[in-house]
């Protein structure tokens, strides 16, 4: 499960910040951080699943 967590990052950071955590105070950050730009999303979400 940790690997498809973690292709789900790279690829759509929110998805894989959902598969994580659910809808919650970090599902919008990172939603949040990737409308912003997208290498920061992903940099949130890689955080946020290691």
């Amino acid at each position: 499960m940790k690997l498809i967590e973690i292709i789900a990052a790279v690829i759509l950071p929110p998805l894989g910040v959902f598969l994580k955590v659910g809808i919650g105070k970090q599902f919008w950050i990172n939603l949040l951080l990737t409308f912003l730009g997208f290498i920061p999303g992903v940099i949130h979400a890689l955080f946020v699943i290691a």
